[in-house]
């Protein structure tokens, strides 16, 4: 009986001695990236760049166009003002590291720069989805009740709303972060994929990660199927009102104004989904996925807010206009 005591003491022991070596603290991660396609890894450099330096850009004309030209200074282009500073933010976040981690061998990132990426990443993603169902919201008001819109949404109210969605965003954002990061990871210290994403970093939890995989799942599954719905809500409002409309040339007209902004959504919203309602890759690979809502989603949005608004083109017209006088 003392023997088979002495025994079962013994493999306890061995038991705890080897959880606490699979328990070693990490101080940083190594991201896999796109190190596992290294004869394109130039390639992938090159189109990346151009497609951020692109979107910056992008980005940056309807911010400077909406702060010059006054006859933008309303709710609409003060939302899309602050659509495309979240999104130029939400690309800072992962780009840059991504196209310095195409060129060097060292792609490693410390657990605390690790869980602040992920924290501003989930941070302005929840923000842009805000800003998308606000901005929707506006066009709710504008064409459903014309007659109120100028009391209802001031500019006061369009920056309280902003500062709301950011202060959301980022809520949610904490409270996800603080989930993954509550514990230790265990080694390998490999994350597969080319920034710190949830899924991918979850699971190096040493605790239980499909608890904590499910909690942050349902959270951000309720956040984006949330915003979205209420998006659509707001445009099936829009799309009623739009039909009454008696004449031909004010259907048109509403329907134009609006057509940017909901083939935002479509995007933005669709490549979102693929995230996080698609079942796991073979070997936990979401690479290649997350490309089209990291990389693609930004580049699209402020093309099409640009090419697709005559108010956005007039605007440019004139600075470019004014440019040309000042140099002759």
């Amino acid at each position: 009986m003392i023997l088979k005591t002495l025994i079962c003491c013994f493999f306890q022991i061995l038991d705890i001695q080897t959880m606490w070596i699979n328990r070693t603290i990490l101080n940083e991660f190594i991201l896999v990236g796109f190190s596992v396609y290294p004869d394109i890894q130039t390639f992938i450099f090159v189109v990346f760049l151009c497609l951020y330096l692109f979107t910056l850009m992008g980005n940056v004309a309807i911010m400077g166009l909406t702060w010059v030209d006054r006859a933008l200074h309303t709710p609409m282009y003060l939302f899309l003002s602050a659509l495309s500073f979240s999104e130029t933010c939400y690309t800072m976040t992962i780009i840059p590291k991504m196209l310095a981690d195409l060129l060097a061998k060292d792609r490693s990132i410390s657990v605390v720069g690790c869980g602040l990426q992920m924290c501003f990443f989930l941070g302005l993603g929840r923000t842009n989805c805000i800003i998308l169902t606000l901005t929707g919201y506006d066009w709710f008001l504008a064409i459903c009740n014309p007659l109120r819109y100028p009391s209802l949404m001031t500019s006061m109210v369009c920056g309280q709303l902003v500062a709301s969605a950011w202060a959301a965003g980022f809520f949610v954002s904490l409270v996800e972060t603080s989930l993954i990061f509550r514990g230790y990871f265990c080694n390998p210290n490999l994350v597969k994929h080319f920034f710190c994403h949830m899924r991918a970093v979850v699971k190096l939890s040493c605790l239980d990660s499909d608890f904590t995989k499910l909690i942050v799942t349902v959270i951000s599954v309720s956040g984006l199927l949330g915003t979205f719905m209420l998006t659509i809500l707001t445009f099936i409002f829009i799309l009623s009102t739009v039909l009454r409309i008696p004449s031909a040339e004010g259907k048109q007209k509403a329907f134009s104004t609006c057509a940017s902004h909901l083939t935002v959504v479509i995007i933005h919203f669709g490549f979102s989904s693929i995230v996080y309602l698609q079942p796991e890759a073979s070997g936990g690979d979401d690479t290649l996925i997350a490309i089209p809502y990291t990389v693609l989603t930004p580049f699209l949005s402020p093309l099409i807010f640009t090419l697709r608004n005559k108010d956005m083109k007039n605007a440019f017209r004139k600075v470019l206009e004014k440019v040309v006088v000042t140099d002759n």
